[in-house]
């Protein structure tokens, strides 16, 4: 199979998961869940908890923070990189605007990251919580026509390994950060 019969399967398959342009209760859950893994959204929250939380909390906000922040910006190298047009449609005009590109979905990358982040430091419910949303927003994403499922699944695998890989070097970083501030992180 060619790698353009391939995307002739994805965009096939990514237009039959299309809601973006039918009117209902599935459109309104599909737009909820799309925008609740927005970039903006998390830091704000996070940043209004870590003034509001005890430090156990403060080490995952800000881990998370940091976590969202670098990946994003792999990922718009990625972005860059492959310049893979977005579905074409109406919705998501924000998007299409400031972000033309659609593949790996970045917000399938952070929903995905910040699940795998709090499985290590929140509690076991909000974890599963985030793991049942996670693929939630990847979907969302699709149905919304704002990217293909193959933009989705490797933002999902990329955000699962920028996980992995920040839990095993997030301590001795802070650590390094809180040396050269001289103010601790949590």
């Amino acid at each position: 199979m060619s790698l353009r019969s391939l995307l002739e399967l994805d965009a096939r398959l990514s237009n039959k998961m299309r809601v973006a342009e039918k009117p209902g209760a599935l459109r309104a859950i599909a737009v909820f869940f799309a925008h609740s893994g927005d970039s903006w959204f998390w830091w704000l929250a996070l940043i209004l908890l870590w003034f509001f939380s005890n430090s156990s909390w403060k080490k995952w906000e800000v881990v998370e923070f940091v976590g969202i922040g670098l990946l994003a910006a792999l990922v718009m190298c990625i972005k860059f990189l492959v310049r893979r047009r977005r579905p074409e449609g109406e919705w998501g005009g924000i998007y299409r605007n400031t972000d033309p590109h659609s593949f790996p979905s970045g917000h399938a990358a952070r929903s995905f990251l910040i699940a795998v982040v709090a499985t290590a430091l929140a509690p076991a419910w909000l974890a599963i919580v985030l793991w049942i949303w996670a693929p939630l927003v990847a979907l969302a994403r699709v149905a919304m026509g704002v990217h293909y499922v193959s933009d989705v699944v490797a933002g999902a695998l990329l955000g699962i390994l920028a996980g992995l890989i920040g839990l095993q070097i997030y301590e001795p970083l802070f650590l390094w950060i809180t040396r050269l501030i001289g103010i601790p992180l949590w």
